[in-house]
């Protein structure tokens, strides 16, 4: 039996490189020996990708993307689809999660200066899945055709039409139709569906093949090329499978995925985060919300939206709403060249480099919470100080990784 599958499996190797694909980026992938907690999320992340694909597929099979159907076939899938039930909490929770262990992800790459150099290019590719993840998230939203997603559609929608000279039109052709319709319903639906989904897969592989080339990051930031044995083998690396596949890994995803089930069963709407209170009445044009908001993960960047309140050159405040929105998702891009710190790790950066990640992380936290309520003047004014401090965290870094005073790197691995 042994002998048939060597023969079966050498006449696939010659023909497509199986084992050799299995070799380079599992069992002969020489990762760093001291991932820590904050490296389960990558895996965690694709686990839901492969959550949301699974459960997206089988929702679609009943559900109707028009404008007269979609609220009925959601509560279809709800209430006669066998299972339907779970199916869509699956994919609803799975959304909040995606995101959850995405932004810990990015964190991560802050926390361990994992977007420098040799892994820009890992951390580019990063970058533009959150703005896929991004776009699938908001087509997705308005797919319920709940009242919410139908308010909060339109509103940023409209953001389009504070674009000089060819915002309405732009408005327009984005919608499909002089108003949220099911037209838009439908071709937000195609984009929800195959477009996005098949950049994001792409963008994930390419993710993946580009870590693998120049290899992971560790806690100390330290290169473990440097140090290999005579066959060179990093000394300080250990092959990613069954190390960490079974070693690390898999108790990481039992673990979320009991976290996971807890959510989905006991608490699937999330008091309204998750699965807004308006999402369950159909959508009414003639019926407004009384707090139109997004869901959780873009409230950050809602908050920057309302942070603008003037206008400027010639142009209203919310057309500059709009660039500050915007120039906060951007800016992350460039990072890499914006850390002038010699050392990786947060371990070994100075004061300053601390106080403000902590800083960043905090402001993060308070615009995502004044997003989620009413704007007064005194939560305008808190949301305008904390969108400065999330751009001087940026905006500041190329000074003070230049000037702060560093720690001696290690160079070998420390095992903390």
């Amino acid at each position: 039996m042994i002998a048939v599958f060597k023969n079966f499996m050498e006449w696939i190797d010659a023909r497509l490189p199986v084992t050799e694909t299995y070799e380079k980026h599992l069992s002969k992938y020489y990762a760093p020996k001291n991932f820590n907690f904050w490296y389960y999320f990558g895996i965690l992340g694709f686990i839901v990708l492969i959550n949301q694909l699974m459960t997206g597929i089988w929702l679609t099979m009943s559900y109707n993307p028009t404008g007269e159907g979609a609220f009925a076939s959601v509560e279809y899938i709800m209430r006669d689809v066998e299972f339907g039930w779970l199916l869509r909490y699956m994919h609803s929770t799975g959304a909040s999660a995606f995101f959850v262990v995405v932004y810990l992800h990015m964190f991560r790459g802050l926390l361990y200066g994992s977007y420098q150099k040799p892994r820009e290019l890992i951390w580019i590719l990063g970058m533009l899945i959150y703005v896929a993840l991004m776009a699938e998230g908001f087509f997705g939203y308005l797919l319920p055709w709940g009242n919410m997603s139908f308010w909060g559609a339109q509103v940023i929608v409209s953001l389009a039409g504070a674009i000089p000279f060819v915002g309405e039109d732009l408005a327009i052709w984005i919608r499909g139709d002089f108003n949220m319709s099911g037209v838009t319903l439908n071709r937000f639906f195609a984009l929800h569906v195959v477009l996005v989904p098949l950049v994001l897969l792409v963008l994930v592989v390419l993710h993946i093949l580009a870590l693998h080339e120049v290899g992971s990051n560790n806690p100390d930031g330290v290169d473990i090329k440097k140090n290999v044995d005579e066959v060179g083998k990093p000394l300080d690396a250990i092959p990613f499978h069954p190390h960490y596949t079974i070693g690390h890994d898999l108790p990481a995803i039992v673990v979320f995925l009991f976290i996971f089930c807890a959510v989905m069963f006991f608490y699937p709407d999330g008091g309204g985060y998750l699965i807004e209170h308006p999402n369950y009445e159909p959508a009414d044009p003639l019926k407004t919300p009384d707090l139109i908001a997004p869901v959780w993960y873009y409230t950050p960047f809602y908050s920057m939206l309302r942070a603008a309140t003037f206008p400027l050159f010639g142009l209203d405040a919310k057309f500059w709403g709009l660039v500050v929105m915007a120039g906060a998702i951007a800016l992350p891009f460039v990072l890499p060249w914006l850390d002038k710190s010699p050392v990786r790790s947060i371990r070994y950066k100075g004061t300053p480099s601390k106080v403000f990640l902590a800083l960043f992380v905090i402001s993060f936290f308070i615009l995502g919470y004044l997003g989620t309520v009413h704007p007064t003047p005194v939560k305008t004014m808190i949301s305008q100080i904390c969108t400065a401090t999330y751009f001087a965290y940026f905006l500041l870094m190329p000074w003070y990784t230049k000037v702060e005073a560093t720690k001696p790197v290690p160079e070998r691995l420390t095992m903390r």
